[in-house]
């Protein structure tokens, strides 16, 4: 359990370091992230963004176990 919180707090403070440079090359801004905005309201949900994350870090979780 340790090795996953270690790993865990290294990867959101690599994430936390890079999201700047992230930005520029159109992470957040993906075909698929919606963007509905209002007279008075915008939401964003980064759907397409999630789903890259959630593959990038299944792939490397699933490194760091074998």
């Amino acid at each position: 359990m340790s090795r996953f919180l270690i790993t865990l707090g290294v990867v959101s403070l690599a994430a936390g370091l890079l999201w700047p440079y992230l930005g520029r090359i159109g992470l957040g801004r993906l075909p698929g992230d919606f963007v509905i905005e209002r007279e008075n309201m915008t939401f964003y949900f980064p759907l397409m963004t999630c789903l890259l994350l959630s593959a990038v870090l299944s792939l490397v979780f699933w490194v760091l176990n074998r």
